[in-house]
């Protein structure tokens, strides 16, 4: 099953192999380069089916850091018009993961510490549902007010609309690893007592929004992704429950697939890491919601993900750390499972 091909929308992707969303923090003025160019396109080369940006930032004061890549801009989209080309070039799929960090903004590169950056040293005030700082030495982010959301609708609206532009087969909205529509979701880090918190249905209304919004500019069939952290790894915060009713909302608001992971909201959360410790997460939902879902999280084999598929765990297998040890992982799938994954003709002496 991992080699077979999918449909989904208007879509067909050659396998089940998805190169996650992995930020580069490596591209000046949110302007993707020739790093993106080379590190997304050998992913592609390399057999994956749909190939994912790094979460790229709506509005300059949602990046997770100054060097995020961007999509509020047309030079961006530019900038992407070009590895999407590429990717599309070598038979895969590109995907654009749109994503706002909310009150984790602002901070440095993790190989420089990952810490939170003042105006001094090129960072700037985050917003938030709620004024509560993501953790001790963080900035108490602005609470957004009615236009403040306005603008953030907008925002993802806009960027749907420079995906499409640029030539993107998929969106993924990202709601989840404590970022801005995550931050609305979870109790502990929205306690807004107006229709945007409170009640699973006030906390959900920004995300479902959004989508709305950006339906306008990416309507379906083309398909449209959300990722969501099922839990937060934490009491009195987001769980699986209150994620299984909002996948099934969601699948009635034209989402195609839920992209499961999970944390993110608090930061040092307790959680039992293991292979395909998330996995339960999207098997579940996608169960009891009825929606497609893709799978994430110490995914490191091709039998492993083989039998995740098997089992109707989920219906893609998402990876990160294993494509950045090895660009071709689907090639070595391939010749474990005894399928076939075809290359480049410019490579076809090798394979």
């Amino acid at each position: 099953m991992l080699l077979d091909p999918i449909k989904l929308g208007a879509l067909v992707l050659r396998n089940r192999i998805v190169v996650s969303p992995m930020c580069q923090y490596s591209s000046p003025d949110g302007v993707p380069t020739d790093w993106h160019l080379v590190h997304l396109g050998s992913r592609a080369v390399g057999g994956a089916a749909l190939v994912f940006t790094e979460a790229s930032s709506v509005s300059p004061e949602g990046r997770i850091s100054p060097d995020d890549a961007g999509i509020w801009n047309d030079a961006q989209a530019e900038a992407w018009s070009r590895i999407v080309h590429f990717i599309q070039g070598q038979g895969a799929a590109a995907g654009a993961q749109l994503a706002h960090a909310g009150r984790k903004a602002s901070t440095d590169a993790p190989w420089r510490g990952g810490g939170p950056l003042d105006a001094a040293h090129g960072g700037w005030t985050p917003c938030a549902p709620s004024a509560i700082p993501f953790d001790d030495g963080y900035p108490s982010p602005t609470a957004l007010d009615a236009a403040g959301i306005g603008k953030v609708i907008a925002d993802f609206r806009a960027a749907a609309r420079r995906a499409r532009d640029a030539g993107f087969d998929v969106i993924e909205l990202h709601a989840a690893h404590g970022y801005l529509l995550h931050q609305f979701l979870s109790p502990l880090s929205n306690t807004r007592n107006d229709e945007y918190g409170g009640s699973l249905e006030n906390r959900a209304r920004l995300l479902r929004e959004v989508i709305g919004a950006m339906r306008e500019a990416w309507p379906a069939p083309m398909p449209l992704w959300v990722r969501l952290s099922a839990t937060d790894w934490a009491e009195g915060g987001w769980g699986i429950d209150e994620c299984v009713q909002l996948a099934h909302t969601l699948r009635e608001d034209g989402v195609d697939v839920i992209d499961v992971s999970s944390g993110g909201t608090v930061p040092h959360p307790k959680v039992s890491v293991g292979p395909g410790y998330q996995v339960p997460f999207a098997a579940r939902i996608r169960r009891e919601a009825g929606i497609a879902t893709a799978t994430v999280g110490l995914i490191t084999d091709a039998r492993q993900a083989e039998d995740i598929l098997q089992r109707g765990d989920a219906d893609l297998i998402e990876m990160a750390r294993e494509f950045l040890r090895d660009p071709y992982f689907p090639r070595r799938a391939a010749k474990e499972l005894g399928g076939v994954v075809r290359g480049p003709e410019q490579y076809a002496r090798a394979w």
